[in-house]
Parts: structure tokens; C-alpha cells; sequence
């Protein structure tokens, strides 16, 4: 599964994309956005950019698309081949 990263997202984890295989998180337990949200605040405890809140306080304010569909429900069950966008909230016009 890729995950991507945008914007203050980006800017706290320092990469914009992280690969996911669900196989060795998961291993056949079916594996939910909300186990990856844990998974991102584990993999990303602290901020890679001074200016920038840690993913784990983020993802709290977070939108996530799965496949490019927004999926508020974290407990969506996701697949070996989904992509997963972390998008923070963005300001502006």
C-alpha cells in the first residue's frame, strides 16, 4: 500500500511517501485506516521540521482519501494495492 503525504504532513514525517506492506504489519488480520494511523504515529513520533507539530498531533486534523475517495471511517478495511493520501487541513483561498 502507498501512503502519501502532503503539505504539514510531508513537512513532519521529512519524506512524502511511505510504502506499507500490509503483510508484515497485518499478516492476514484484516487491517484498518485507523490501525495505519497508529502505525504513521509510531513510524513518525516526532516532527522532522522545527516548524512543524508532529504527524501524531496532525493526524487528529488529518483528511485521508483512500484510492482518491475521502474515508472518514477509520475503520475501513484497506487492501495491499490502496493508495492513501494524509491530507492536513489546508488555509487559504
Amino acid at each position: 500500500m502507498d501512503v502519501r503525504f502532503f503539505a504539514a504532513a510531508a513537512a513532519a514525517t521529512g519524506v512524502e511517501g511511505q510504502v506499507v506492506e500490509l503483510a508484515s504489519v497485518a499478516g492476514s488480520a484484516p487491517f484498518t485506516l485507523g490501525d495505519l494511523s497508529k502505525l504513521l504515529v509510531e513510524s513518525f513520533p516526532v516532527s522532522a521540521s522545527s516548524s512543524t507539530p508532529p504527524l501524531p498531533e496532525l493526524l487528529a486534523r488529518c483528511s485521508f482519501l483512500v484510492n482518491e475517495v475521502s474515508q472518514r471511517n477509520l475503520a475501513a478495511v484497506l487492501a495491499p494495492d490502496d493508495v492513501i493520501d494524509v491530507l492536513p487541513p489546508f488555509a487559504g483561498g
